[in-house]
């Protein structure tokens, strides 16, 4: 069980939104979402597949435009981003996907190499630092310059989350994080987001329709379900 966390009172709000209906392309799969995320929050999205989980989170990192409600992300207004803007919401995210999404033609190192200078990084001493310190915060600093085909999927998530990590995100967004992990890589992964949460005060979103990780390791928890997001667990599995 995850320890419970301390949360100031005075935090600030990280995800706000207020009757937001969240599309798939022309299809309306959330309506009228109100929700509110702080600072430090680790929560749980759940739902069956095809409820709508990927596609919030898609629309809180701006990969689905916000076109009905409100909503405002790390400070930034969903409805005013613009592709000039959108990069720089980004930057204060950290997005770890079910698929990894790795480049499979290059190491670890370059891997996050490539974040970095993608995200402006230019300075050899600080960008080789930086890539030390996410790869020891997730415990695969060995595998700096292995390549994908040769890590395990449990460290290949690492390494995503790493990759999450590199510009100090006030907000990580984990789509299904332990999808195609077996029941022990997937405590690891869930310790581990948690412990990033806990030591550095990041707010972590986790989408997940894994009940195995939701009893063991409980915390706040969102569901999706017949088109509404509902405070709590009411998933009937």
């Amino acid at each position: 069980m995850l320890p419970t966390q301390n949360l100031n009172p005075q935090s600030s709000e990280v995800i706000t939104l207020q009757n937001a209906d969240i599309y798939q392309k022309n299809n309306l799969v959330l309506s009228k979402v109100n929700l509110t995320i702080q600072e430090g929050e680790f929560v749980y999205l759940i739902g069956r597949t095809g409820t709508g989980k990927s596609s919030l989170l898609k629309t809180l990192y701006a990969e689905l435009p916000l076109v009905n409600g409100s909503g405002k992300v790390v400070g930034f207004d969903l409805k005013a981003l613009n592709w000039r803007t959108v990069p720089f919401l980004r930057r204060k995210l950290g997005i770890v996907f079910q698929d990894f999404q790795l480049l499979t033609d290059r190491s670890v190192n370059d891997n996050l190499r490539f974040a970095l200078e993608a995200t402006d990084w230019r300075n050899e001493e600080e960008i080789n630092k930086r890539i030390s310190n996410v790869l020891n915060s997730v415990g695969i600093t060995q595998k700096r310059y292995a390549m994908p085909y040769q890590l395990s999927g449990g460290e290949q998530q690492r390494v995503v989350i790493a990759r999450a990590l590199l510009n100090d995100p006030e907000l990580i967004l984990a789509d299904e994080p332990t999808g195609n992990l077996d029941p022990q890589t997937s405590d690891d992964i869930i310790k581990l987001l948690y412990r990033i949460s806990r030591e550095t005060k990041t707010t972590v979103l986790i989408g997940t329709h894994d009940m195995y990780t939701l009893s063991k390791y409980p915390a706040r928890t969102l569901t999706c379900k017949d088109g509404r997001v509902m405070e709590g667990n009411h998933m009937e599995w």
